[in-house]
């Protein structure tokens, strides 16, 4: 397990990006699940299709899952939950509900979701870099080139 949380030892250039990206994805996550951690059973409302206990996972995602990403702590773990609650929110967009990738209009469209559900691959596959919590408790490992 402390193989699966310990991040690839990266150039300090790599490190410096993926601290960048953990701290405003993080805090993007933390806004966007405040609210829905407010009621974390029933943020969609009462006619929504997802029962209670999916809406309260993708609440905890979002918000627990910013604060790790903005501390480093279980990256990758919190990658891949935040990685799930975006593939449903891309699935139900652009499948379900039918929105564009972009909306002119500025209505609804899955681009943001379809962006952090990159990001939260790269995460997962690079895990959180040397400035981390993750180093600090897990150590790195060596990177294999191919």
């Amino acid at each position: 397990m402390k193989r699966f949380f310990a991040p690839y030892n990266f150039p300090q250039s790599v490190d410096i990006a993926l601290l960048l990206i953990r701290l405003v994805c993080g805090y993007a996550f933390i806004l966007h699940g405040w609210g829905k951690i407010q009621n974390p059973m029933g943020w969609m409302g009462p006619d929504s299709p997802f029962p209670s206990v999916f809406q309260a996972l993708a609440a905890i995602s979002e918000f627990v899952g910013g604060i790790a990403l903005i501390l480093g702590l279980v990256t990758r773990l919190a990658s891949l939950g935040l990685l799930v609650t975006m593939l449903v929110a891309v699935y139900t967009h652009a499948v379900k509900i039918g929105d564009p990738f972009v909306n002119p209009k500025g209505a609804g469209s899955y681009e943001l979701p379809a962006v952090y559900l990159c990001i939260m691959i790269l995460l997962v596959a690079a895990g959180a870099g040397g400035f981390s919590l993750d180093k600090a408790l897990f150590g790195t490992r060596a990177v294999t080139l191919r």
